[in-house]
């Protein structure tokens, strides 16, 4: 794990570095490197929505179907390379089904110490807990294919129901992480409120904020005092 002091989040690039280089690629992850980066985060998705066949580095299916991506064998093969040897890693696992294959590949290639996996369903997280109790768990929150809130049509109904949420979030975040069934939560930048700050600190657990691309943002949250910030432009933290 990266020491860092406590003003000083860790620096994720999301995808690699996506807004440099196209994101789940090795010359995103290249470029995340070059920017200084502390962890790395990407998404794992299988061939099938039944989690049957190849292991590939995907955000979601459309994304699958309009490019050739990396085989998630190939992502980590390039990531275990002596040149990223002092960072850590974010897996995102997109659905259920195919959960214990992708440790496996960590396990391959001794990489369970330096990676963190995250996902927003939960019983799937429990699965990999089970199986390799070692092996750091982020839960993802909210659950939502999009931001519904920079749509008209949508923004006050979403806006609505991110108040209630933000409300319930640090109890259960923070009963969540004391249980000892999460080691981190992933919260997207919305929900992210000092009480959720202090809870999260209170469960002994870290707080990862996505997907966070103005400078002026990383600013406060790291006056808020949160863990890490995951970006698609790493150059934003040295503004």
């Amino acid at each position: 794990m990266v020491d860092r002091p406590p003003s000083h989040p860790r620096r994720v690039g999301h995808k690699g570095a996506h807004h440099i280089e196209l994101g789940n690629t090795l010359a995103s992850f290249d470029a995340a490197l070059a920017h200084d980066v502390d962890m790395i985060e990407f998404d794992v998705l299988s061939e099938r929505i039944d989690g049957s066949g190849r292991l590939l580095v995907a955000h979601d299916y459309e994304d699958m179907r309009s490019r050739t991506p990396l085989s998630f064998e190939e992502a980590l093969d390039h990531l275990a390379g002596e040149a990223f040897a002092r960072l850590e890693f974010d897996v995102d696992v997109k659905i259920p089904g195919y959960e214990l294959r992708v440790l496996e590949a960590l396990r391959e290639r001794e990489l369970v110490p330096r990676t963190l996996i995250s996902g927003t369903f939960t019983d799937s997280l429990d699965e990999i807990r089970a199986a390799e109790p070692a092996l750091r768990l982020g839960w993802s929150v909210p659950r939502a294919r999009r931001d519904y809130t920079t749509d008209m049509l949508t923004v006050i109904p979403a806006l609505a129901i991110l108040t209630g949420y933000r409300a319930m979030l640090p109890r259960k975040a923070r009963e969540a992480l004391r249980s000892g069934r999460f080691d981190a939560i992933m919260a997207h930048w919305r929900v992210v409120t000092p009480a959720l700050v202090r809870a999260v600190a209170a469960g002994g657990g870290e707080l990862y904020v996505w997907t966070v691309d103005d400078a002026r943002l990383i600013a406060k949250l790291t006056a808020m005092g949160v863990d890490g910030i995951i970006t698609n432009d790493p150059r934003l933290f040295s503004r």
